[in-house]
């Protein structure tokens, strides 16, 4: 099931940058030849380009948000929680022998 969440977030994102790099900078550097004003003669105007733009550029950002939350959730419900408390401790007498460091010592 993360496998098919996976590849549908990655195509998402692809979705996504392609959408954002459609829409018209702030200063009309990248988006000079793409109608508006142009007389190229688009299939849309300028205004309407941009509203669809915007739209689909934000309901792919949430449905990208909504496929990571999911990733998130998925990934964490895999694992077991663990504490260092549940480990047992080593009796007295071996914790004795395990301290400091062991050096030869010359006879």
């Amino acid at each position: 099931m993360s496998t098919v969440i996976l590849v549908i977030h990655l195509l998402l994102a692809i979705a996504l940058v392609g959408t954002v790099l459609l829409q018209r900078s702030e200063g009309g550097g990248l988006g000079m030849g793409g109608g508006g004003g142009s007389g190229m003669g688009g299939f849309m105007t300028g205004r309407a380009t941009a509203d669809l733009l915007t739209r689909t550029t934000a309901i792919l950002a949430a449905c990208f948000m909504g496929t990571s939350l999911f990733l998130a959730i998925l990934a964490g419900a895999a694992r077991e929680s663990r504490s260092i408390l549940d480990q047992p401790s080593l009796p007295i007498e071996q914790q004795k022998e395990s301290e400091g460091p062991s050096i030869p010592v010359a006879k």
